[in-house]
């Protein structure tokens, strides 16, 4: 006698066609991928807005012309000099001022690298932080932007009021300002006429640092 084969087991067969579809898992871009986007903004848009600042500057041989200097007769001349050849030079004045801090701090390497610290302290810890940036963890724990705000200010002023930085800073500012003061009260400004145009860019480089307010997300 045969013996019994075994039962079959139902088997199901998949059509060939079908094919598992995984998802893919949803992107999100960190926070590190956007600080160089906003960096590279932060500074393009500095770089405009100094551009357009010193569009306004008017020629250097206007500025140096030996022959427009002469001794003011009073007091109340130099003043009257000193303040229209502010408003037909101020792009140049601010310049020197410029200048005179720059090579100042070039020639103290110790106190520029500790201002270019401070600078860089408030440009990645809240300058340039997005608005709706996590708060910022340090020492185990968080801190609001209050606090970081608090912090970089206290920052600043040991900086400036306990180095030799902000001595060093005083000492560029005066230096240039008494160049600026010398030149406007002995330049003759009888040939310098400031037309509208030129009212126009003085408006304009008084709001050379507006763009702060934008990247900080209006909270500065």
């Amino acid at each position: 006698m045969a013996a019994a084969s075994p039962p079959l087991l139902p088997t199901t067969v998949l059509p060939a066609n079908t094919t598992a579809t995984v998802s893919p898992a949803p992107t999100s871009v960190s926070s590190a991928d956007a600080k160089p986007a906003a960096t590279r903004a932060f500074l393009a848009r500095l770089l405009d807005s100094v551009k357009r600042a010193l569009s306004g500057a008017r020629p250097w041989p206007e500025l140096i012309d030996r022959s427009a200097l002469s001794r003011p007769e009073s007091l109340s001349d130099a003043g009257a000099r000193l303040r229209k050849n502010l408003a037909y030079f101020r792009v140049n004045y601010a310049a020197i001022v410029a200048l005179s801090l720059a090579a100042t701090l070039l020639a103290h390497p110790f106190s520029l690298a500790a201002l270019l610290a401070l600078l860089a302290a408030w440009c990645f810890l809240y300058l340039l932080r997005p608005s709706d940036a996590p708060p910022l963890a340090a020492f185990g724990r968080t801190f609001s932007d209050r606090e970081t705000l608090g912090g970089l200010i206290v920052a600043s002023a040991f900086v400036v009021f306990l180095t030799s930085v902000g001595s060093l800073i005083f000492s560029a500012l005066a230096l240039g300002a008494a160049i600026v003061c010398a030149h406007g009260a002995f330049r003759i400004p009888e040939d310098l006429f400031l037309d509208e145009p030129d009212q126009a860019n003085g408006a304009a480089s008084v709001n050379l640092l507006s763009f702060i307010t934008s990247a900080t997300g209006g909270r500065v």
